[in-house]
């Protein structure tokens, strides 16, 4: 499928910009994978994929606790959508394929 690969993202912050690696494979209309930052890894939780349009959502610690609800669409070797916060509003990332 082409979203199965590795991606990295950069998340625009108020806080500046923050950098993911993900791993992601689809499976059906399941997304599956992990997201990596600052020395942590964790599962994704509740991923989608609709053709080209992807979702899912991921456990943070750093800068502080949070569930983060990416929603994005991939073009290619390209990847671009929204990172929503909750409390703290939504922000956009894009990446590329490692």
């Amino acid at each position: 499928m082409a979203v199965d690969g590795k991606w990295n993202i950069s998340i625009d912050t108020p806080m500046g910009t923050r950098q993911a690696e993900l791993e992601l494979k689809a499976e059906g209309g399941k997304l599956v994978g992990t997201q990596a930052a600052d020395g942590q890894s964790g599962p994704l939780q509740d991923g989608t994929v609709d053709g080209n349009k992807v979702s899912w959502k991921v456990d943070i610690t750093n800068p502080m606790p949070l569930t983060l609800t990416f929603s994005g669409t991939v073009d290619g070797d390209k990847i671009s959508g929204d990172a929503d916060t909750g409390t703290f509003g939504s922000f956009p990332f894009s990446g590329s394929r490692a």
